[in-house]
């Protein structure tokens, strides 16, 4: 590989050749700013924040796009780059809405960031007209406010190349640019699969998840509801974020302890329908093998991949399994055996869910999730949503004592815990599977072949006499490709897991929000992941089936995974969808 030599700042540095000036400044342990520009998503030298000066050049260049050469001198903070930056956000200031003190993203907002850093204040903006803009709230799931876009398109970019469904684009031309679907049209008509990813992209509040927090508020003060609440495994993984603590810190006794301050009646673990999950999807692939059902049996935790699918892919709709989620099955479980031990009637019961999911709030509104004339989930809020409760609580986070969750629905296993991660669900299905196949308790519980944040996983098997082929995949254009692969006849499975995140859901759109700068340089999805893989790793219980309370559940109130009692209440169905309404 050829080096290249060059100066910035007159620091020497030697990279690769074909680095970008803004990836050899980071090589130097030099910043430059940026707003566009999102790691091999979105490097288009747009938004001009990253100019820099190279001597022998008449002019200021984008440092996201250009190319160092040998002997290249480059200056990151003269006088003019810094007026030249200043000017851009002056620019950009004088066509967006400053309401910074009531913006959700005040405080996080990149744009707001550079203002600080350059002296731009409230008088520091050119006045006059600005782009005709609108606030979309049509989604289940999210806001979209065009009078705080700057253009920077790292939503479109993330919709059209991670996510594939590139329902966002560029409308129109000149002053009157704006973000928004094809023909303007609201974004519940169009086949967006409410995954967040756009809201996380985003480096201001002109997109935000749809925020229920004044619901669970008003649910925790009526002395008629039992509010119980479930967190999601990828959340204990993140939230320390959102206050000052280091990416990938395990915080869930702090966040039981939380909650508890908030006066949830019940605190439990999504882990625990995890387990669930994994016996009723362990027993649906087994019996699908044994006769002759539809394969490969594609799983179905994720809702961002159920709509992807339900538009995109409806020939794969016999392929998934009829597992409702984690998050669905345990407000089933909570309205239903939960319910009859406490004597409480299931309208009376109030269930809150945690997700790191924006397109949870989807799926807890979708009608056929319902089991017991009541949905099964009132409430589903992002992990961002629980941090900012937590902070209007005057909870001192980062100093709470570790506290345990309620018993009996906090009891789960290590399997359940990796579900937050991309290979998680497939791991601790085949967990349970090996050892029902064999009929060995010390058949394996690690199968590291799924674990990973790599675009598509592939593995081979053989256990019981059978051989399993099981691929894994997360980011939609990733399932595309896979799915693309198994209808050409190229690839034979038996089991696909499929994310609709990237990395799975500790990088879900609900996730705590860390900047460009952050996530260009950081493996945000990695440093989550092995959060809940040592937690798994440090749990006496590692297979779903061994958790005593699914025992208990099943003996007592389901009979056996799979009965009839579990479908009605566990089970669901998809249906195809046009890509818009009306066709």
């Amino acid at each position: 590989m050829k080096m290249i030599n060059l100066k910035i700042n007159g620091v020497p540095v030697t990279v690769p050749e074909g680095t970008t000036i803004l990836q050899a400044a980071r090589e130097a342990h030099i910043d430059i700013p940026t707003l566009c520009y999102l790691k091999e998503i979105n490097e288009i030298g747009a938004c001009r924040m990253c100019v820099v000066e190279i001597k022998g050049s008449p002019k200021l260049n984008a440092a996201c796009v250009f190319p160092v050469s040998e002997g290249m001198e480059v200056i990151t903070n003269s006088k003019k780059v810094f007026e030249a930056r200043k000017t851009n956000l002056q620019l950009l200031l004088s066509n967006h809405r400053r309401e910074c003190l009531s913006c959700v993203r005040s405080g996080s907002c990149e744009l707001q960031k550079l203002c600080h850093d350059y002296g731009v204040d409230d008088e520091g903006y050119y006045d006059g007209a600005k782009t005709p803009s609108t606030i979309d709230e049509s989604a289940t799931h999210m806001v979209r406010d065009n009078s705080k876009c700057i253009l920077c398109r790292r939503c479109t970019s993330v919709c059209d190349k991670v996510q594939d469904a590139a329902v966002i684009g560029v409308n129109k031309r000149g002053f009157n640019t704006h973000i928004g679907s094809a023909f303007d049209a609201p974004l519940n008509s169009v086949a967006c699969v409410s995954c967040g990813q756009c809201i996380v992209a985003c480096p201001t509040g002109a997109l935000h998840e749809k925020d229920q927090t004044d619901e669970v508020w008003a649910a925790l003060a009526d002395p008629e509801k039992r509010v119980v609440v479930q967190t999601a495994p990828a959340v204990r993984a993140a939230l320390g974020e959102a206050f000052g603590m280091p990416i990938g810190t395990n915080v869930e006794g702090k966040m039981v302890a939380a909650l508890r301050r908030l006066g949830f009646d019940d605190i439990f673990d999504t882990n625990f329908s995890a387990d669930l999950t994994i016996l009723e999807e362990a027993t649906e692939l087994i019996e699908r093998i044994k006769t002759g059902g539809a394969l490969p049996l594609i799983t179905s935790c994720s809702p961002g991949w159920i709509n992807y699918c339900e538009h995109y892919f409806p020939e794969f709709i016999p392929n998934l399994s009829s597992c409702k989620s984690p998050q669905q099955m345990f407000g089933a479980v909570v309205k239903s055996w939960y319910a009859q031990k406490l004597g409480v009637d299931p309208k009376n019961i109030f269930v809150v869910s945690v997700m790191p999911c924006t397109a949870k709030k989807y799926e807890c509104k979708r009608p056929e999730q319902s089991a017991n004339g009541v949905p099964d989930v009132d409430v589903a809020i992002t992990t961002r949503e629980l941090a900012r409760m937590i902070e209007r609580a005057g909870i001192d986070f980062a100093n709470l004592p570790d506290e345990k969750y309620d018993d009996p629905l906090g009891i789960s296993t290590g399997a359940a815990v990796i579900f937050g991660a991309t290979g998680g669900v497939m791991e601790a299905a085949l967990r349970t599977a090996a050892e029902w196949l064999t009929g060995d308790p010390a058949a394996p519980v690690e199968f590291t072949d799924v674990r990973g944040t790599g675009a598509i996983k592939e593995a081979t098997y053989t256990v019981g006499g059978l051989t399993l082929n099981v691929a894994v995949t997360s980011g939609l254009k990733n399932a595309k490709e896979l799915l693309e692969a198994v209808k050409r006849g190229e690839k034979n499975y038996h089991f696909i897991e499929v994310m609709a995140c990237p990395g799975g859901c500790v990088n879900g759109g609900g996730q705590p929000i860390q900047p460009a700068s952050v996530r260009n340089n950081v493996n945000l999805r990695a440093q989550r992941a092995k959060a809940l893989y040592s937690e798994d790793a440090g749990k006496a219980l590692r297979k779903s089936h061994d958790n005593p309370v699914i025992k208990e559940l099943y003996d007592s109130y389901l009979e056996k995974p799979g009965s009839h009692k579990a479908h009605e209440l566990l089970h669901t169905h998809y249906t195809a969808k046009s890509r818009f309404k009306g066709e």
